[in-house]
């Protein structure tokens, strides 16, 4: 388990799936917080809607006259009309808000490229004067795992990505329709053969995010799992140095 996987649980950060867990993972962008904002706003409206419209049934159940206050009359018709759609345009308003910030790209400091194939992911770096750099990741198989690893989540090669910077992420597939994914950061963007879509993320801290391809693509559908990891921008920039070495070697 690397440094900075180890720094987040210490923190009480949860960047990793849990064993029947039925919540989202810790945000660590800030679109993923206006998810989870959004989520549970919705869930505490939910909860209202679910107690009043119980009430009611109740109250239908064991009234005497409920017929004359719930299926008769012109109040009840404009009440029950008028309730919904004032939630519907209550919600609304957020919702179209942060479908427009998901898709907004603003001045990206960085841009990579992640190629789905069956069943492993392709990473170019080519904002760089130098070779571009670009690699394969592949899940890591079991009989290969080391002590704290995850299972089915780890890969060989992990995107690096550099904190506190606007990342550009252009996806394309190479055979069939692939998924991006890291609900950590907030991310999921199909992978589409002869197009190229993109999205972006702003890491806020150092950690290690897994994600995994969310489109069912073929057999080894659930083996291209997608691994990313938030460095300092010293990091990066030595990280960026090595590969640079390798492909000179």
């Amino acid at each position: 388990m690397s440094v900075d996987t180890l720094w987040g649980l210490s923190l009480g950060f949860k960047d990793v799936p849990e064993p029947w867990q039925i919540g989202f993972q810790d945000a660590a962008s800030p679109v993923m917080e206006e998810v989870i904002y959004f989520h549970d706003q919705i869930m505490f409206i939910l909860m209202i809607i679910i107690t009043t419209v119980l009430w009611l049934i109740m109250r239908a159940l064991t009234g005497k006259h409920y017929d004359r206050y719930l299926t008769d009359g012109t109040l009840i018709e404009i009440i029950w009309t008028l309730i919904p759609a004032a939630i519907l345009i209550f919600i609304a308003f957020p919702s179209l808000k942060l479908l427009y910030l998901m898709d907004e790209v603003v001045d990206p400091a960085l841009t990579i490229k992640a190629i789905g194939h069956q069943w492993y992911w392709s990473y170019e770096y080519s904002d760089y004067p130098t070779d571009t750099l670009e690699f394969d990741s592949y899940m890591v198989p079991t009989s290969d795992l080391e002590s704290g690893d995850l299972r089915l989540l780890e890969v060989d090669n992990r995107l690096v990505v550099p904190i506190q910077t606007q990342v550009r992420v252009l996806v394309t597939g190479a055979d069939v329709i692939h998924s991006f994914a890291v609900p950590s950061l907030g991310v999921k963007i199909d992978a589409v053969p002869g197009r190229l879509n993109q999205t972006n993320f702003f890491v806020k801290r150092p950690g290690v995010f897994y994600g995994q391809c969310s489109e069912i693509c073929g057999a080894n559908h659930s083996f291209m799992p997608i691994v990313v990891e938030a460095v300092s921008l010293d990091k990066y920039i030595h990280w960026v140095e090595s590969q640079a070495n390798e492909l000179t070697d």
